[in-house]
């Protein structure tokens, strides 16, 4: 059967790249859930929820990529180190931070631009009181539903890290070309099963990749074949002629889901059978018999997908949080309030 793919080319991006979560050497210690609250803000900072749904829904309609983005940004921030906000510190001479980390440096900016509005507009309405991990794991929240997602309850009272380093994030980092065995033991030692991680991956409903991130797929598989046979060969010539001159321009990337790449919904699942999953992990997740029986399920079942991913997210959104004395509330979220005593 034929498939035409229409919207591939009008969804090409300069802008952003694949949700690939990362993960730190360390487990993060995990406090007890009675430490963070649905309303820790109630009293605090009673324009919270307000503020944050304003700045969030103003940032998606004028840049409708800002879902995918802090979504990864989130998957980034959490995997390392915990919900703690490190990712967004800037480095400094004395300090390489994990933004700057290389497999960071593709983050796209709408995700660290939405924080910064937050962050700006709360301090100006509650001084000194609301985390930018807070921040982060709220904007996250509702971008998703904005975007067409599930909603699930974000615990809050999460204290900013007082240590960023890419030194805990090189070599920690599931890549699209690890193997299933590597990817689900990264999962499985952060305590998420193998159905949260294929319930997780499905953020790619959105979001785009860079052609370098999949293009010794599509152009030198091997030395007989071209393009790797799991790829729908015309899906594949579409990608070989989106990504022509990724070489010269290496912020070309395409929609993870090619047919509804703007929405955020079961699609991408349904693709992978089909030979429309743009990653050897995409790939991978649908040919691998532990991960299959969940892309079957989540394909077929849109509701299903939505209440497992917004499970797995609850868990996520608490993974490694700081409070008490372990962090502090930044003034700026992109550096800490003393940094020459926590660089």
């Amino acid at each position: 059967m034929a498939f035409t793919f229409p919207l591939l080319l009008l969804f090409l991006s300069l802008a952003a790249s694949a949700l690939t979560p990362s993960f730190s050497q360390r487990r993060p210690h995990q406090p007890p859930p009675q430490q963070l609250y649905p309303d820790y803000y109630r009293r605090s900072c009673p324009s919270f929820n307000w503020i944050m749904e304003d700045k969030t829904t103003k940032k998606q309609i004028e840049s409708p990529t800002t879902a995918a983005a802090a979504l990864r940004l989130s998957f980034h921030d959490c995997f390392v180190t915990g919900c703690d906000a490190s990712i967004l510190v800037s480095s400094t001479h004395s300090n390489k931070a994990e933004r700057d980390a290389d497999i960071n440096l593709s983050l796209p900016g709408d995700g660290f631009d939405v924080v910064v509005r937050a962050k700006t507009a709360l301090e100006l309405a509650c001084p000194g009181v609301v985390s930018c991990a807070d921040i982060l794991a709220v904007a996250t929240r509702n971008l998703v539903v904005q975007a067409g997602g599930p909603y699930y309850t974000v615990l809050l009272g999460r204290k900013d890290g007082l240590v960023s380093s890419a030194a805990h994030v090189e070599g920690n980092l599931p890549r699209p070309t690890m193997p299933m065995a590597q990817i689900i033991e990264i999962f499985r030692s952060r305590n998420f099963s193998v159905q949260e991680m294929v319930a997780l991956t499905g953020a790619h409903t959105i979001g785009f990749s860079h052609c370098k991130e999949f293009s010794s797929n599509i152009y030198h598989y091997s030395g007989s074949t071209r393009s790797d046979p799991s790829y729908n060969p015309q899906f594949a010539q579409q990608l070989r002629n989106a990504c022509a001159n990724y070489t010269r321009d290496p912020t070309l990337s395409v929609a993870n889901d090619v047919m509804t790449p703007g929405r955020f919904d079961n699609v991408y699942y349904q693709n992978l059978p089909r030979g429309l999953g743009l990653l050897s992990s995409d790939h991978a997740l649908h040919s691998d018999p532990r991960t299959r029986p969940f892309v079957e399920l989540y394909g077929r079942n849109q509701t299903a997908f939505f209440e497992a991913f917004g499970r797995a997210m609850e868990k996520l959104s608490a993974y490694g949080v700081k409070t008490g004395r372990d962090g502090e509330i930044r003034r700026r979220c992109d550096a800490f309030n003393n940094p020459a005593a926590m660089a």
